[in-house]
C-alpha cells in the first residue's frame, strides 16, 4: 500500500516516524518547500506543488497512491482542499491530521480576528510594539502600518512587502516559556499577533502574553474540507493506517 503524507508539520513528521517501518507500506512525504533547510521524515519525500487539485489527481495516478493523509499546516487552507478535490476525483481515502487549537483561559485578553487583514486593522488600537509570530507568508497585510514597531519571527528571512519598522528574529520552535518572557521584556512587547496553529512548541508565548496582561490578536484557522475524517495526533492516523493494512478497508471516524 502507498500512503502520501501531505506534510512539512512536526505532526506529519511524527506519523512518518510511525509508519515507515510497516511491512507492506510504501511511504512518499510531500514539503511544499516554503523552509529552506526542513526537518527530513523518514521515507521517500518529494518537494515542491503538484499544480493544484488536477496535478495531485494525476499524481495519485500516476504513483498509484492507496491513501492520502493531509498532515499539513492548519492553515495551508489549499493544499487540504485540492487534496480534497483530488481524493474525490481519484476515489482515493483522505484522513486529515490536525492538532487541536488553542482555547482561551482565565486572564487572556484574546482578539479572535478572521485573517491577517483583519488582525492589521486591529492593531492600532492595542499598541504600538507588536511581536508578529504569522511567519513570513503575508507580511503584506502589516505593511502599511509605518506608526508601529514589528518583531517577526520566522524559520527563513521574509522579504517584501513587508513592514517597514521591522526587526527580524529568526527562529524555529519549540521555545521555552522563561525565553518567551525574556523577549516580551527585553522588546518592550505591548500586543502579539499568531494564528490559531496549536501546539505546545509555540505555545508559551500564549502564557507569557498572559503573565503580562498583553492583548493577543488570534486569527481563527479555516475549517478542514466537508466530508474529510478529522484524527488529533499522529499515533490515532496511523493506527487508522495500519488498520487498514490488517482489514483491507479504512475504519469509520465517528
Amino acid at each position: 500500500m502507498h500512503v502520501l503524507i501531505l506534510g512539512g508539520t512536526t505532526e506529519a513528521r511524527r506519523l512518518a516516524e510511525l509508519l515507515h517501518d510497516a511491512p507492506g507500506l510504501k511511504l512518499t512525504s510531500s514539503l511544499a518547500g516554503r523552509v529552506a533547510s526542513p526537518r527530513l521524515p523518514p521515507g521517500e519525500t518529494r518537494v515542491g506543488g503538484f499544480g493544484g487539485a488536477e496535478g495531485l489527481a494525476a499524481w495519485l495516478r500516476e504513483h498509484a497512491v492507496d491513501v492520502v493523509v493531509d498532515a499539513t499546516h492548519p492553515f495551508a487552507g489549499t493544499i487540504s482542499f485540492n487534496a480534497a478535490q483530488a481524493a474525490a476525483a481519484t476515489h482515493v481515502p483522505l484522513l486529515a491530521l490536525r492538532r487541536p487549537g488553542w482555547v482561551p483561559v482565565v486572564g487572556d485578553r484574546w482578539h479572535e480576528v478572521d485573517s491577517l487583514e483583519e488582525a492589521a486593522r486591529a492593531l492600532p488600537a492595542l499598541g504600538r510594539r507588536i511581536f508578529l509570530t504569522t511567519g513570513r507568508m503575508g507580511l503584506a497585510a502589516f505593511a502599511d502600518l509605518d506608526d508601529l514597531c514589528f518583531l517577526v519571527r520566522s524559520v527563513d528571512a521574509p522579504e517584501p512587502p513587508h513592514p517597514s519598522r521591522m526587526e527580524v528574529l529568526l527562529g524555529r520552535g519549540p521555545f521555552t516559556l522563561d525565553g518567551e518572557r525574556e523577549l516580551l521584556r527585553r522588546h518592550r512587547i505591548d500586543v502579539v499577533v499568531t494564528k490559531d496553529s496549536g501546539g505546545a512548541a509555540t505555545a508559551p508565548k500564549l502564557v507569557a502574553a498572559r503573565e503580562a496582561g498583553l492583548p493577543v490578536v488570534v486569527v481563527r484557522r479555516p475549517l478542514v474540507p466537508g466530508g474529510v475524517p478529522v484524527l488529533p495526533n499522529p499515533g490515532k492516523a496511523a493506527q487508522w493506517v495500519r488498520e487498514h493494512l490488517e482489514q483491507g478497508s479504512f475504519p469509520v471516524i465517528d
